[in-house]
C-alpha cells in the first residue's frame, strides 16, 4: 500500500518570508487556515518585501483555484506536487480551550492545524512556522511542529561560504620573490597542490623571519594567483590584510559583486563608500541603501515628518561614514567640496532599500548596508535589477540580525556566499578586526 502524502499546516510569516514556499514541499499537501489569509490581506499594501510576498502568494493561490472549490481534497499545485486548500477556523478541543483565552490569530492557526490532524489520523500532519514561540505553544499541546528549512544553509555549507583566507607557510622563496617584487606580480597555481581554487580564493603567504605577508588572489581568467597591494582610497588606507582585501575587491573593476562581513567597527560599509567615491567617474551615481528594520515591520510612513525627515535614523549610520571620509580632508578642500557637491547633485545618493524598489540600475556603484536582515528572496531582486557598468556591494554582520525570522543560516547575505562562490564576477571578503577603536573591538569581543 503506497503511503499517505503528509499534510503542512503553513503559518503566515512561512508566506511573508517565501510566497513560493508551497511549491517547496514535493509532493505532500498544504493547508493554509483562513487566518493566514485574514493576516494576509493586512501586509498586501506598501513596497516592502512583505507586501511583495503577501500579494504573490494571494495571486497564485488565487491563479491554481481559478473557478475550482477548495473542498475536502484541494487544488493541485502543479506537476509533481501536492495540492493545496484553504480551511475555515476551527476551535480547540473542549479540554484546551481555556489554555488558550486570547483570540488571536496565533492560536486560531494552531487550533486549525489541531483539527486538520484529528481529522486525518492515518497522515503526518505538522504546523509549519518560523515563529519561535508559536511552535513553542504548539508543541504545549502536543502539535507537531517544524521550522521552514528550505532556504536554510547547512552547517558544512555555511562554512564553506564564509571560509577564510587561506594560510600558506610552506612556498619556496623563489616564488614568493616572483609573487612580490616580479614584473607580473604572479605566482604560477602549480604551487598551491592540483586542486584549482576557486575563483577570487584569497591568500595569505607567510613568508620567513616573522616578515609582513603577502596577500594574493586566485584570478581564474589567468589561472594564476595575483598580487594584491596596500591600496588607498579617497583618504582611507586598509590597516590590516582582510581590509587589503576588501578594498582590493571594490576597486576591481572586472568584479562586479562584493560581499563584506564583519561585526561592528571592522570598516566594512567605510572601505566600501570609500572606494565608490574614489571610482565616481565610472559611475553615473552611487547610491548607499540599507533596509529599514522597524518595530513590527511598520512602513516609514508612520514617522513624522515629511520624507527627509523619516529617512534620517536610517541613513545616519551612512552619513557617519562619510563624515569620516570628508575629515580625512580640509574643510574647503577640493575633496570636501566634491563630497558636497555630490550629495547635492544626488550623484551620491543616501536612501533606505524600499525607495530603491521598482529601480533600473545602470552604470551605478550601489552599496547594501545592513544586508544580514534582507532574505535571499531580496538579494535576489536587487542583483537582478544591475544594469551594464553597475557594481553592487552587500555589507553586513551575520551575528546581528534583526528581523525576527531571519537567522545566521538564513539571511540573503549568507545565501550570497554561498550561492555566488567560485563566480569570477563575485568576492566575498570576512573582516575580523575592529579598527573603529580599541575600545570597540574589545567589546566587540568580550561582550
Amino acid at each position: 500500500m503506497a503511503k499517505k502524502p503528509k499534510i503542512f499546516v503553513l503559518d503566515t510569516n512561512v508566506i511573508l518570508h517565501d510566497y513560493r514556499a508551497i511549491r517547496k514541499f514535493q509532493d505532500n499537501d498544504i493547508v493554509i487556515p483562513v487566518a493566514v489569509i485574514e493576516e494576509l490581506d493586512r501586509f498586501k499594501k506598501g513596497n516592502d518585501a512583505l507586501a511583495y510576498n503577501a500579494r504573490g502568494f494571494v495571486r497564485t493561490l488565487d491563479r491554481l483555484s481559478d473557478k475550482k472549490l477548495f473542498y475536502k481534497s484541494g487544488v493541485e499545485i502543479g506537476k509533481g506536487l501536492g495540492t493545496i486548500k484553504v480551511e475555515l477556523n476551527h476551535p480547540f478541543p473542549e479540554e484546551l480551550r481555556n489554555c488558550f483565552r486570547d483570540d488571536i490569530q496565533d492560536h486560531r492557526i494552531i487550533a486549525t492545524a489541531m483539527w486538520v490532524r484529528d481529522n486525518n489520523p492515518d497522515r503526518f500532519v505538522a504546523l509549519v512556522t518560523k515563529d519561535i514561540n508559536m511552535r513553542l505553544k504548539a508543541k504545549a499541546v502536543g502539535m507537531e511542529v517544524q521550522d521552514y528549512l528550505t532556504d536554510r544553509l547547512e552547517e558544512e555549507r555555511f562554512d564553506q561560504a564564509f571560509k577564510e583566507v587561506q594560510t600558506v607557510e610552506d612556498l619556496p622563496a623563489e616564488a614568493l620573490q616572483e609573487l612580490a617584487y616580479g614584473p607580473a606580480c604572479t605566482l604560477d597555481r602549480k604551487y598551491l597542490g592540483e586542486k584549482k581554487p576557486r575563483a577570487n580564493q584569497l591568500f595569505r603567504f607567510v613568508w620567513e623571519q616573522g616578515q609582513a605577508a603577502t596577500l594574493g588572489r586566485y584570478d581564474a581568467a589567468r589561472d594564476c594567483v595575483v598580487l594584491v597591494r596596500s591600496r588607498e582610497a579617497y583618504g582611507i588606507r586598509p590597516r590590516n590584510d582582510e581590509q587589503k582585501f576588501a578594498l582590493d575587491a571594490c576597486l576591481n573593476p572586472a568584479i562586479k559583486l562584493v560581499s563584506l562581513t564583519g561585526g561592528a567597527g571592522t570598516g566594512k560599509t567605510l572601505l566600501a563608500l570609500a572606494s565608490a567615491l574614489e571610482q565616481e567617474s565610472e559611475f553615473d551615481q552611487i547610491i548607499l541603501s540599507r533596509p529599514a528594520v522597524i518595530l513590527g515591520n511598520q512602513d516609514l510612513g508612520f514617522l513624522p515628518g515629511d520624507q527627509k525627515s523619516k529617512m534620517t535614523p536610517f541613513v545616519q549610520p551612512l552619513m557617519d561614514n562619510l563624515d569620516v571620509i570628508r575629515n580625512c580632508f580640509k574643510p574647503g578642500s577640493r575633496q570636501a567640496l566634491k563630497i558636497d557637491s555630490m550629495l547635492k547633485d544626488e550623484k551620491l545618493l543616501i536612501s533606505p532599500l524600499a525607495y530603491i524598489r521598482g529601480r533600473s540600475l545602470g552604470k551605478v556603484f550601489f552599496i547594501i548596508d545592513e544586508a544580514q536582515n534582507l532574505t535571499p528572496h531580496e538579494v535576489k531582486t536587487i542583483i537582478t535589477r544591475a544594469g551594464e557598468g553597475t557594481k553592487i556591494v552587500f555589507t553586513g554582520d551575520i551575528q546581528q540580525i534583526d528581523q525576527p525570522y531571519l537567522d545566521q543560516w538564513s539571511n540573503g547575505l549568507t545565501h550570497l556566499g554561498d550561492k555566488m562562490s567560485g563566480q569570477a564576477l563575485f568576492e566575498h571578503v570576512n573582516l575580523r578586526k575592529g579598527e573603529r577603536s580599541q575600545l570597540s573591538e574589545i567589546a566587540a569581543r568580550l561582550l
